[in-house]
C-alpha cells in the first residue's frame, strides 16, 4: 500500500514547476504599437546620441539585431560605449504606454495557474514594471529577470571564452556623446556583410541577452529552475529555438503556426487554456497569487 501511495503521488506530480514569460509582444499584442515605437526610438538614439550616419541606420540596426539579439548588444560589440540607463530611458521613456490597457481576462488566467510564474525580458526593469502595471498584472508574477539581472554592472570587455558569463569591468557606467567614440575603432559590420564571402569572426558583445544560450542558462540559474520542468512563453522564433536547445518546453505566442523548437503555438496568450489544458489538469498546490509589490530578481554574478 505504501508503494502504491508513493507511485500515485509521483504519477500526479505536475509536468512543470514554473512558467517563464517573455513580456513584450507576448503578454500584450504586437498591434499595441510599442514595438514599432521602440524601434524608431533606437534609430533616433543611434543618430542623436552616437552620431551615426542616418543613411546607414536601417541596414545597421537590422544587422545588429540579427547577429546580436538586440541592437543595443550589437552596438556595444562593434565598439560603441554608452550609459545603459540613458539608453533605456531614451528608448523606452517615450513609448506610448497609454496603448496598454488593464487585461482582467489575462490576469484571471494567470492567477488560476498554480505554478511559479516569472518574467524573463531583455528590457530594463523600469520598462518591465511600467508595462505590467499598465496591464494590471503587477502581482501575477513572483519576479522579473531583466536586463539589469543579467548585466548588473557596465562591462567594458568581453572574455575570449564564449561560455564565460562572469561579470567583469568597472561598476561605473560611461556616458557617451555623439563625438565621444573614436569612430576609427568601430567595426564596420555593414561593409563586412557586403563582401562576396564574409570571413572572420564578428566581435563579441559584453551584453548578455536572449537569444544567447548563456543568457537563458544564467536566467535559469538565478531563478533556480530546472529547464526540463519549465514552460517558456515567447513571441520570438529564435528565442524559442534557443530555449529548446537548453532544454526548456516552449510556447510560441502571437501565431497559431508552430516554429522549429516550439512545443505549442498560440495566436494570443488568451488562448492558453484551450491550447495547453493540462496546465489546469495537474494536481498541484494552489499558490496562485503574489500579493504586494512585484519583485525584481536580485542581480548576481555567476
Amino acid at each position: 500500500m505504501e508503494f502504491e501511495d508513493r507511485f500515485r503521488h509521483q504519477a500526479q506530480r505536475p509536468k512543470y514547476d514554473c512558467l517563464l514569460f517573455d513580456l513584450d509582444d507576448t503578454l500584450y499584442p504586437l498591434k499595441s504599437g510599442l514595438a514599432n515605437a521602440c524601434l524608431q526610438n533606437i534609430k533616433d538614439y543611434m543618430v542623436e546620441k552616437l552620431g551615426i550616419d542616418p543613411r546607414k541606420i536601417d541596414d545597421l540596426s537590422n544587422l545588429l539585431y540579427k547577429n546580436y539579439g538586440t541592437t543595443m548588444a550589437g552596438l556595444r560589440a562593434i565598439g560603441y560605449d554608452f550609459d545603459y540607463d540613458e539608453y533605456h530611458s531614451f528608448v523606452h521613456g517615450r513609448l506610448p504606454y497609454e496603448n496598454l490597457k488593464p487585461d482582467p481576462v489575462l490576469r484571471n488566467l494567470l492567477l488560476s495557474l498554480p505554478y511559479r510564474k516569472l518574467i524573463f525580458t531583455n528590457a530594463d526593469k523600469v520598462h518591465a514594471v511600467k508595462a505590467l502595471n499598465r496591464l494590471g498584472l503587477e502581482d501575477c508574477f513572483e519576479g522579473i529577470i531583466c536586463f539589469e539581472t543579467l548585466n548588473p554592472i557596465h562591462k567594458s570587455t568581453v572574455s575570449d571564452d564564449e561560455d564565460d558569463i562572469e561579470f567583469v569591468g568597472s561598476r561605473s557606467t560611461i556616458s557617451t556623446t555623439s563625438n565621444a567614440t573614436d569612430t576609427s575603432q568601430i567595426f564596420d559590420i555593414i561593409d563586412h556583410f557586403a563582401q562576396p564571402n564574409p570571413s572572420g569572426v564578428l566581435p563579441k558583445t559584453p551584453i548578455i541577452c536572449k537569444p544567447s544560450e548563456n543568457a537563458i542558462d544564467l536566467a535559469l540559474k538565478i531563478a533556480n529552475l530546472n529547464p526540463q520542468r519549465t514552460l517558456f512563453f515567447e513571441d520570438s522564433t529564435r528565442n524559442i529555438l534557443a530555449g529548446k536547445l537548453v532544454g526548456l518546453h516552449t510556447v510560441r505566442v502571437g501565431t497559431s503556426q508552430r516554429c522549429k523548437g516550439a512545443d505549442y503555438a498560440l495566436e494570443s496568450i488568451h488562448n492558453l487554456r484551450e491550447a495547453v489544458p493540462e496546465l489546469w489538469e495537474a494536481d498541484t498546490k494552489p499558490e496562485v497569487a503574489y500579493p504586494g509589490k512585484l519583485a525584481v530578481e536580485t542581480p548576481v554574478t555567476a
